[in-house]
């Protein structure tokens, strides 16, 4: 059966929504974060993948149990009461603006391999990276059914250059297993692992996409829970073999001094061709990732409004059920983060977003987490989910868990202008 505009979505771009929404610029450069961390840091991806599935099933599950929800942030609100729906809610889409921020940086980073003059100065930096946010803001505001195809397509290209690194991770193994063993690892430190572990969950956000924009999945009680889990556990397979090969296999200083660590890997092992097409695709793979998240920086205030959690005139949409305003004010705001990267004396802006990211996503994890508690849906795997959502969120660092709250508490006078109940059931019977 073919889909409506209305719900686009069926299992296979709900799955590349979520992997799309995961594989971003995040996977090219990690293994340069956690290599100084040795055993500590490849120990954390073992507790962050089961933990990123474990909050993927109770997610799935709450959609599965609500199908006709504009999406989780909605059903959070109403298992938990509107207040805590709007402010993890938008303490989400703050995430987002934030994120989008990071990865136009790093997707202009990698093209600057072929075009230098890209990176020449910090504002062309900061105008390439704007330009490429607008130019796919464009391509959401025509349609989320083209913004869908899109990201099927990005999802396969990104893929490629890592099942090559796969395998020579895999080809290792079996001609040269001593590879791995040639250089030595930093010791386990049970006191850098919550740290370790933060790094290392940052990459998994966005399994939650599929659930967020449930309202364009078509059948969602069976789809996102299918997707979600198969996309989720792709991309930490993905993750775990890919970082702990590539800091197994090279000196760990080399590997955490490198901007690219990916393409430096497969440059060490097949050449400097190959190096370049790695560049070439972590750039493709940072545009698909911004592409589903400015999808998703609309559809959260979307679905947020429609489920009578902001204001109404959030909900306006276009002909094609394009949440235009939502979308353009988000990409506004993400602009001018970019600009304030290429300020004197801000330049470390971005990095500080970084974190903030992390800090403002796991929100709803946690709020999500507490709405299957408080609805009785696979209550054991939730309060294990709440207390991993508890620890990253701790690991994230003080100053971008307060500032988290803080930007959290900015969503206060848009709940006090939300429509009251009456009047939201108004709207949908009449829509």
């Amino acid at each position: 059966m073919e889909g409506t505009d209305k719900r686009p979505f069926g299992f296979w771009t709900a799955t590349a929504l979520v992997v799309g929404g995961m594989i971003g610029a995040g996977i090219f450069v990690q293994p340069a974060q956690l290599a100084p961390f040795g055993w500590t840091g490849m120990m954390a991806w073992f507790i962050a993948v089961p933990a990123a599935m474990l909050l993927a099933y109770v997610l799935s599950k709450l959609t599965a149990a609500r199908p006709g929800s504009t999406g989780m942030i909605e059903i959070v609100g109403d298992a938990l009461g509107p207040m805590p729906g709007v402010l993890v809610g938008w303490s989400y889409w703050v995430g987002i603006i934030s994120a989008n921020a990071i990865i136009a940086l790093t997707a202009v980073r990698y093209l600057a391999e072929f075009v230098p003059g890209l990176t020449a100065t910090p504002l062309a930096t900061a105008l390439a990276a704007t330009a490429l946010i607008w130019a796919l803001t464009l391509l959401n505001l025509g349609g989320a059914r083209g913004a869908g195809r899109f990201q099927v397509l990005t999802t396969v290209l990104k893929l490629l250059p890592l099942v090559a690194v796969v395998l020579i991770v895999g080809g290792l193994v079996f001609t040269d297993p001593a590879t791995f063993a040639r250089h030595a690892q930093a010791p386990f430190k049970a006191r850098q692992l919550t740290t370790a572990l933060t790094l290392a969950f940052f990459p998994l956000v966005g399994f939650e996409s599929a659930s967020l924009a449930a309202e364009r999945v078509r059948d969602p009680a069976r789809n996102v829970l299918r997707a979600t889990l198969f996309g989720t556990a792709l991309t930490g397979a993905l993750y775990i073999v890919i970082c702990n090969g590539i800091v197994l296999a090279m000196p760990p200083a080399e590997v955490a001094a490198s901007d690219a660590p990916v393409a430096l890997f497969v440059q060490n092992f097949w050449g400097r061709g190959a190096g370049l097409a790695v560049a070439a695709f972590a750039a493709i793979s940072a545009i698909g990732c911004l592409n589903c998240w400015v999808l998703m920086q609309g559809e959260v205030p979307l679905g947020m409004a429609r489920a009578g959690l902001l204001p109404a005139f959030i909900a306006r949409t276009s002909a094609r059920d394009v949440p235009t305003a939502a979308i353009l004010f988000s990409t506004v705001l993400g602009s001018a983060l970019v600009m304030c990267g290429a300020l004197p004396g801000l330049t470390g802006v971005l990095t500080f977003m970084l974190q903030l990211t992390t800090a403002a996503t796991v929100w709803l994890y946690a709020g999500a987490t507490l709405a299957a508690l408080k609805l009785g849906i696979v209550r054991g795997p939730a309060v294990i989910g709440l207390l991993a959502a508890g620890w990253v969120l701790w690991g994230s660092g003080m100053e971008p868990l307060l500032l988290s709250i803080a930007l959290m508490l900015t969503a206060v006078p848009l709940y006090w202008l939300r429509p009251r109940p009456s009047q939201v059931k108004t709207a949908a019977a009449s829509g």
